[in-house]
């Protein structure tokens, strides 16, 4: 196989790209769906497969697709993404599809020719770090996103999705549901760092994945009155910042009251942002998970509760909005059995964190396999996963695409 440093491993791949979008004000790294950054990163990736003679065609949701052979129907495919959250580690994402190179390089090294197309693909905005909705490309691809609502979202900079596209030489009245681009794949198999600590406590270096949490996204809009913060006298403020805030330690709380269940508040935005002015307006954004959609649903409405409470005894108003959800996710059990069959005894574990793969489990049979993060941290600059577990999973995903597409 290849040498774990060389430029045809994981590691070497990932290192041709640790200067791209590195964020020094937070630390990691910022890659957000159309910027310049991760425009950047797709010419590279283009370039990658490329030099492997893979033919790289551009769907109408802006998703790359590598072609190792002829496109066609029943086709093994693989990758990720190479977008990150804001302040991002350097795996979540980019390991996946550097390793499902990294395992074309060991496919040709050992003499092997699918019989069934493979194809290498990079899905657009997996993280929604730029225009708030995850897995927006696989979304948009698989119909599960409604085309004119994601052409109207916007990034903080109040650039819509449809001019972002078109910047990047796409036409955004043809995204949206993709039948034909998605009915070429067979199965889909996505490698992933592993974003806990499973694989360390279990001291294994890859792992397959079970099923995904119940989770969304929720914005929480607190309107009150915009004032001076020296000359406006408490009693007469109707402050959004404080039933933002009960909305805050009220998700810690609802969470905790469901098993398993995580709630967490990890952005919020006042309007106008001054330090000496009572904000006219707070908008929070609430990620909700757990084992299924009862607990989940359970856990957002008592949020609510809590935040309609504390609106009104300071006088404002909220308003919520579901701006993404996803039911709990089993990925097809007999792929996950015939992969299992391929590696051997390697865990099987439940993973709380969405991915594409989740998105398109509802349409193709789907697999994930995880390699393991020894900080057990993710999104995140301490994100992390050792040279030879790289190499491991690149040998993993090796075998399965041998056996899937021979």
């Amino acid at each position: 196989m290849p040498d774990p440093a060389g430029t045809t491993s994981a590691t070497g791949l990932l290192a041709a790209i640790a200067d791209v979008g590195v964020d020094r004000r937070r630390g990691g790294y910022s890659r957000h769906g159309f910027d310049r950054v991760e425009l950047a990163l797709r010419e590279w990736f283009v370039a990658e497969a490329t030099r492997r003679g893979l033919d790289v065609r551009t769907d109408r949701n802006g998703n790359l697709w590598a072609w190792w052979g002829t496109p066609g129907p029943d086709a093994v495919v693989t990758g990720s993404h190479l977008d990150s959250v804001p302040g991002g580690g350097a795996f979540d994402g980019p390991l996946g599809v550097v390793s499902a190179l990294a395992a074309v390089d060991l496919l040709r090294a050992k003499g092997f020719t699918p019989t069934r197309p493979l194809a290498v693909v990079v899905f657009a905005e997996e993280e929604g770090g730029r225009f708030g909705v995850p897995c927006l490309g696989s979304r948009l691809l698989a119909g599960t996103l409604d085309p004119d609502a994601a052409r109207r979202l916007a990034d903080p900079d109040g650039v819509t999705l449809a001019e972002a596209v078109a910047d990047a030489g796409l036409d955004p009245a043809r995204l949206g549901r993709d039948d034909e681009a998605l009915g070429l794949a067979g199965r889909f198999v996505e490698l992933h760092v592993e974003q806990g600590r499973g694989l360390v406590d279990l001291g294994a270096p890859v792992g397959l994945a079970s099923s995904i949490l119940a989770h969304g996204r929720w914005r929480f809009r607190f309107t009150g009155e915009g004032n001076h913060a020296g000359a406006t006298l408490l009693g007469d403020r109707r402050d959004p910042m404080l039933p933002a805030s009960a909305t805050v330690l009220a998700a810690r709380r609802a969470a905790s009251h469901v098993d398993g269940a995580r709630a967490t508040v990890g952005r919020l935005v006042p309007n106008p942002g001054g330090t000496n002015v009572v904000a006219s307006t707070v908008d929070v954004w609430l990620d909700a998970r757990s084992g299924d959609d009862a607990g989940t649903r359970a856990v957002v409405g008592e949020i609510t509760a809590q935040a309609l409470s504390a609106a009104a005894d300071e006088g404002c108003e909220v308003a919520v909005t579901e701006e993404s959800y996803g039911d709990t996710v089993h990925f097809d059990p007999g792929l996950r059995d015939e992969l299992a069959g391929v590696l051997g005894d390697v865990p099987v574990l439940a993973t709380g964190a969405g991915h594409d793969a989740g998105i398109l489990a509802a349409r193709v049979p789907t697999a994930m396999l995880f390699v393991r993060n020894p900080t057990g941290v993710s999104h995140a600059p301490a994100e992390f996963a050792e040279a030879a577990d790289c190499a491991a999973g690149v040998v993993a995903l090796a075998a399965v695409l041998e056996r899937l597409a021979g």
